[in-house]
């Protein structure tokens, strides 16, 4: 009830003043939360495809080595009792991955073939990525992707099932009894056997640190909101002293004009004609001043001829 008094009795200049205030603030906010979610798309997507490309980068390395290297060293694996990591496609991932790290610039960056039943137990799978296999295991996606919280803030990760496609990885998976020595010296006997053919037995998992991205984001955003605001507020600005120049100053003179008129004073001016709606009411309040002064000549000429006769 207050507020409806208020907008009645408030002037003209003060409701519009209002107006471009509302229409200020909602086009910020508008504004601001259209450009945060375009950012935040962006940095997904930069994030997204440095997890892919790392992903696809280690396939390639597990490609290589099973294809290329692991034959040139497959029989220091039978015979030498000192395991050779750079033999097995997993494995030589994984060393390659942490040197990769050891660049300061990707130490947050975390490579891991979780599995619920690794050969090195530093791959084991923790409960978030146990889930994934067995997903992986009921076929329901070729790969999974998405934010996961950790300690140290907010990672995104790519994950696709690791299968067991090729003979030659239940050498070293299937049983002891047949595995290489060297393997069984390094790890033991008891995890990362009872693997079959075309088993889904662990994900691949690439976490992407994007603390730093969006913080890059949110920089970016508040110097864009900043700008954004500038803008408005000169836009508005203008706005306001163009309409009070065309709209409400003149409004306001007719009023006191119209008042001064009331009180008989008939030398006041309502101002020049124009073609705009403004204009149209002040040639009318002009005729209609016209008029009153042809009235109140004729009441004065009329008393006139009374007082004569």
């Amino acid at each position: 009830m207050f507020l409806k008094n208020y907008f009645q009795d408030a002037k003209i200049s003060t409701k519009f003043n209002l107006f471009v205030i509302l229409i200020f603030i909602i086009g910020i906010l508008l504004s601001g939360s259209t450009f945060w979610r375009a950012l935040e798309q962006r940095a997904e997507a930069e994030v997204s495809s440095k997890a892919l490309v790392l992903m696809e980068t280690i396939n390639a390395v597990r490609n290589y080595t099973q294809d290329r290297v692991n034959p040139l060293l497959k029989g220091r694996l039978e015979t030498e009792s000192k395991f050779t990591p750079e033999a097995i496609p997993t494995f030589a991932a994984r060393e390659i991955f942490e040197y990769f790290r050891k660049n300061p610039d990707y130490a947050s960056y975390i490579f891991k073939d979780a599995a619920p039943n690794p050969t090195n137990l530093r791959d084991q799978a923790d409960e978030f990525e146990t889930k994934l296999v067995k997903e992986f295991q009921k076929q329901l996606s070729p790969q999974e992707n998405g934010w996961r919280d950790f300690s140290e803030g907010k990672v995104f990760y790519i994950a696709q099932p690791f299968t067991v496609t090729k003979q030659s990885c239940l050498e070293c998976h299937s049983t002891p009894n047949i595995a290489p020595k060297s393997l069984l010296t390094t790890y033991g006997t008891s995890h990362g056997f009872g693997w079959k053919l075309n088993e889904i037995v662990a994900a691949q998992i690439v976490y992407v640190p994007a603390e730093e991205i969006f913080t890059s984001v949110r920089h970016s955003f508040m110097i864009t909101l900043g700008i954004l605001i500038g803008t408005f507020l000169v836009i508005v600005f203008l706005i306001n002293v163009l309409l009070k120049r065309t709209v409400v100053q003149r409004i306001q003179k007719i009023a006191k004009t119209a008042q001064a008129v009331s009180r008989g004073d008939m030398k006041a001016d309502f101002g020049e004609d124009s073609k705009d709606e403004i204009g149209i009411l002040v040639i009318a309040f002009n005729r209609m001043k016209s008029s009153v002064e042809v009235a109140m000549k004729l009441l004065k000429q009329r008393k006139k001829d009374e007082d004569f006769t």
